[in-house]
């Protein structure tokens, strides 16, 4: 098997399995394709594999000759991806391959899409350790789970009664130089608010936000990067006390664990010179308070054709006051680990579907008390609002274990290959390992993974050489 694009790197084949695999789309929720395309990759090298009804699939592949009495070891990522792209950007998810390059810094890029080496390095790692890349090695058991994106769902279904490993490497780590050792727990809930339409009068104008640069909600939420649904609802909010407004629409954000960078609302004004004037100051005040990271922020409108109807001004205002009102980005620091987000919540989503205007959130905390609270403010939010409150769904955090020989192992591995020391650090990020600690409580577990830039954006990159040491690092904890 051979590279076309990724050139340099070895082993090849690692590299031109990440290409194959950027062939094959695999949204959350639509892994099916990938599901069947390893269930043939088992098939034809004799291995034992195992794909369940949501399409997580589990291979065996047994030890090699001599290492046939030492204790198996799990390898486990994610097949999805988060489907982001830029809104000029003609791309269907769906059936188009992901188009990718190396810039001039070696790093791994698409067009104008997210990547999906998140994880897609986790699923090429595991396909060349199982096509023997690797030539000795004790017993392997690779885990490929689905809709991680979207709530982690795959391995919450997962039936861990087929696994006899108890040291367990998680690939879906995005720094290099680190091993994650514990993470968030987080929950989602959307906020449903019924609609009261009249008559359309006035001007209509589309007003659309974007630039920004997004990320992801729980690594990125404490890097100042600014979220478009609640820059848009702060927008309306404040024009609208001059000049008064009335939705029609709202809609922002694509993907609850991501940092919105695009939102726009259909709206009616009574005076488009008043609104004009007062949208003008305020696109200058927001653009003065963004870090540099979102330097390429814009705010448009233009005027266009009228609609039958409008929302009323009462729900106009509950809409724009929640937006600006609930709490968004990181709520508290940690009081043990120093510089590490505690607590934090993303208002990911927003969408208008008829007579009802959806808000969707992600929360994050390790500790349970606090994502609670979440759910019991939101739910809050939503009565003083005349709104329904929905638990979307949940997932355990993983604490930090005191003693684990794997971490240890890793370190000496690391010491060996990188000549230093890694950071040992606890991510304000959801991973899977919560899930399969829960499960199996006397799995030792680390996470670790290649250096990536702005994953769940359409700037995602791969370094390439990190991702080779990567796999280094893999092989020597195999040994």
């Amino acid at each position: 098997m051979q590279t076309k694009i990724i050139k340099g790197y070895s082993p090849e084949k690692l590299f031109a399995f990440f290409e194959e695999i950027t062939k094959i789309p695999r949204g959350s929720g639509n892994e099916e394709g990938i599901a069947k395309w390893l269930e043939a990759f088992a098939a034809e090298r004799g291995l034992e594999c195992i794909r369940d009804e949501v399409n997580n699939v589990f291979i065996r592949c047994p030890a090699t000759q001599g290492l046939e009495n030492e204790p198996p070891i799990l390898l486990q990522g994610h097949t999805d991806m988060v489907c982001e792209k830029n809104s000029d950007v003609d791309f269907d998810f769906e059936k188009d391959p992901i188009d990718i390059y190396v810039d001039d810094k070696g790093f791994l890029r698409a067009r104008g899409t997210t990547l999906g080496a998140d994880n897609g390095v986790a699923v090429a790692i595991m396909l060349a350790l199982l096509d023997g890349e690797k030539k000795s090695h004790p017993a392997l058991e690779c885990l490929f789970t689905v809709e991680e994106e979207t709530g982690l769902d795959g391995a919450k279904a997962f039936d861990y009664s087929n696994i006899k490993a108890r040291k367990m490497i998680n690939l879906d780590s995005e720094n290099d130089g680190e091993v994650i050792v514990g993470c968030a727990g987080g929950l989602f809930c959307r906020v449903t608010l019924d609609l009261s339409r009249v008559d359309f009068r006035g001007a209509a104008v589309r007003v659309s936000i974007g630039g920004l640069m997004g990320g992801h909600s729980g690594e990125n939420i404490n890097s100042g990067r600014a979220n478009a649904n609640k820059l848009l609802g702060r927008a309306l909010l404040q024009i609208g006390e001059v000049c008064p407004l009335n939705l029609v629409s709202i809609e922002g954000g694509s993907k609850d664990n991501a940092i919105p960078r695009e939102a726009s609302a259909l709206i009616s004004v009574e005076d488009y010179s008043c609104f004009e004037h007062i949208a003008e100051q305020m696109r200058d005040t927001l653009a003065s308070e963004l870090s540099e990271e979102d330097k390429n922020f814009f705010m448009r409108w233009e005027m266009t054709e009228s609609p039958e109807t409008m929302v009323d001004r009462d729900s106009t205002n509950k809409i724009c006051g929640f937006i600006s009102s609930v709490g968004c980005g990181v709520l508290a620091m940690s009081q043990n680990i120093e510089g590490l987000v505690e607590f934090s919540r993303n208002l990911g989503i927003i969408s208008t579907e008829g007579d009802k205007v959806n808000f969707i959130f992600s929360a994050r905390s390790a500790i349970e008390s606090q994502l609670d609270y979440a759910a019991s403010e939101l739910k809050s939010f939503a009565e003083l609002l005349g709104a329904k409150c929905e638990l979307l769904g949940r997932y355990p955090g993983w604490e930090y274990a005191k003693v684990s020989p794997l971490r240890d192992k890793f370190f000496d591995v690391y010491r060996s290959i990188c000549g230093s020391d890694p950071a040992a650090n606890v991510i304000h990020a959801g991973l899977e390992c919560g899930i399969i600690k829960s499960k199996l409580p006397d799995m030792d577990i680390i996470s670790i993974g290649p250096g990536m830039n702005d994953i769940h954006s359409p700037d995602e990159a791969l370094d390439l050489a990190s991702l080779e040491k990567t796999w280094k690092i893999v092989c020597g904890l195999l040994d």
